[in-house]
């Protein structure tokens, strides 16, 4: 599709490859004008060369405050903002072997990184009034008997320090025409994670979904994943409250 029908603009993080570049694809199938970033202009050049004409990059570092407010001057006015950019680095450990800077390197990509991202971006989706920001978390910190999972120690508090971050925005742009949501994809076959069964772009599918929800959709929600057959294609967005823990 080289006609931007949509007339919506998506940008996202991280997505020079596994969900973040399979979501930019679909968003760019469905018609939305997608500018797609990752941490280094030739990466963030190359998956956009790949995805399709109109689709434009910018590089962004999320844990650059500099790189960051760079990709926002460039972007313009956006619709939908998905962070999705985020490391898995503790694998394997537990609380208390993991080393600490493992986990101080996590918070700083994926809590802080996210957190920057949004402070940029986010202020001029309520100065116009609408806009839907969507935070790419996961089910380490629920799906586990309701506690968090101690696998990957680091990586599991950041995604539910993410998922305490959406309420709380969600509560502060509550009736200003923006929305903060938080997804759980399921267990995503990536880079990080590559024993996993679902392909990065059936979770593009679900993704793309929450982040197309009507104007007077959920907002401060964590929105998972049915447990569907392979065969269904697309899935439907299962809200509950956003839990920290």
């Amino acid at each position: 599709m080289t006609d931007r029908t949509d007339g919506r603009t998506a940008l996202i993080t991280g997505a020079n490859r596994g969900i973040g570049r399979a979501l930019a694809a679909e968003l760019h199938h469905r018609g939305l004008h997608v500018l797609l970033t990752a941490r280094t202009a030739e990466d963030a050049r190359a998956a956009a060369g790949d995805i399709g004409p109109g689709t434009r990059w910018h590089a962004l570092d999320t844990t650059d405050e500099d790189s960051v407010k760079r990709a926002a001057q460039a972007a313009g006015p956006l619709d939908i903002l998905v962070c999705n950019a985020g490391v898995l680095l503790d694998a394997g450990t537990d609380p208390l072997s993991v080393p600490l800077d493992l986990v101080e390197e996590t918070l700083r990509v994926n809590l802080l990184g996210t957190w920057r991202v949004i402070q940029h971006f986010l202020p001029p989706m309520v100065r116009r009034r609408r806009g839907h920001v969507l935070v790419v978390s996961s089910g380490t910190t629920a799906e586990f008997g309701g506690r968090l999972f101690a696998g990957a120690p680091g990586y599991s508090l950041s995604k539910s320090a993410l998922n305490g971050l959406t309420t709380m925005l969600a509560a502060l742009t509550e009736g200003t025409g923006v929305r903060v949501n938080a997804v759980n994809p399921g267990r995503v076959r990536t880079r990080m994670m590559p024993a996993m069964p679902q392909p990065p772009e059936d979770a593009a599918r679900f993704i793309a979904d929450v982040a197309l929800l009507p104007g007077d959709g959920p907002t401060g929600r964590f929105l998972a994943e049915h447990r569907r057959p392979a065969e269904t294609p697309d899935p439907t967005p299962q809200e509950r409250p956003c839990d920290s823990t």
